[in-house]
């Protein structure tokens, strides 16, 4: 079967519902910091804003490979 690990899956589940929340907040903010990077260039806090922004964004798929790596099949 490969890289099958359903198990691992259906464990991380909870916690990639719950990172979602923090995307959906990541993309409020992503989006706050790049207007406010657009009004301000000289603000350079801004931009590092909206780069962990898209972190947030990116923990859903993070946390689900973590959770299913941590299954042996």
């Amino acid at each position: 079967m490969g890289e099958c690990r359903p198990l691992g899956f259906l464990l991380g589940l909870p916690f990639a519902l719950l990172s979602l929340v923090f995307a959906a907040v990541g993309a409020v903010v992503w989006i706050l910091g790049t207007l406010l990077s657009c009004i301000c260039p000289c603000c350079i806090c801004f931009s590092g804003l909206a780069n962990m922004a898209v972190g947030l964004m990116k923990l859903p798929l993070k946390i689900m490979r973590w959770s299913i790596h941590q299954i042996p099949c």
